[in-house]
């Protein structure tokens, strides 16, 4: 028997904490006013963005290296809204945490509605067993300066069972981004 993707991703969150806060629905409005929506759609879940923000600025001239990340490379910002400058990126991370099952790869990809204003969503797979807030990476494209709307979606979250679980999860690896709240800069 199968059972439809909504009612499995509801079902996951529901009984297992797989999503925290969760939103069975889609939510396209935020206090009354027209909103990126977010929440359970027909096969994944649109995840929004907190309001913390650490967008990547040039002023200490540092040298973005990922074995010896030098966080005076971003300028951090809490805010409803996130100016990100031109060819430039921001990282934030989710207002969900999640809990990711042991038979379950987890894939996100970026809405349309960013997509189209030249906005990029990155984020790696989220692995077996892993755990934790999301960072998120969004990427300026164009050359001019872009929003970002905290509390709103900007993501898809596709979830990925498999017929058995895997061998060693990343929770068994002891992952480094294991537990992760906040964003989250890059560890060596």
């Amino acid at each position: 028997m199968t059972i439809k993707a909504d009612k499995w991703i509801r079902k996951m969150a529901e009984q297992h904490g797989m999503i925290e806060p969760f939103e069975p629905g889609q939510v396209r409005e935020v206090n009354g006013e027209k909103a990126v929506s977010y929440g359970t759609s027909s096969y994944g879940y649109d995840v929004r963005c907190s309001n913390e923000f650490k967008v990547f600025t040039n002023i200490h001239s540092a040298v973005v290296d990922p074995k010896n990340f030098d966080d005076n490379s971003f300028v951090d910002v809490k805010s409803d809204v996130c100016i990100i400058p031109p060819n430039s990126f921001a990282l934030a991370r989710t207002v969900e945490y999640f809990r990711i099952p042991r038979d379950v790869l987890t894939i996100c990809l970026g809405k349309s509605t960013y997509a189209r204003c030249g906005i990029i969503v990155n984020v790696t797979p989220l692995e077996p067993e892993w755990e934790g807030h999301v960072t998120l990476e969004f990427s300026n494209t164009t050359n001019l300066p872009a929003k970002i709307y905290a509390n709103e979606g900007v993501a898809q979250m596709l979830f990925l069972q498999s017929d058995e679980a895997c061998e060693t999860s990343y929770r068994d690896r002891g992952g480094k981004y294991q537990g992760q709240r906040g964003v989250t800069l890059p560890r060596a």
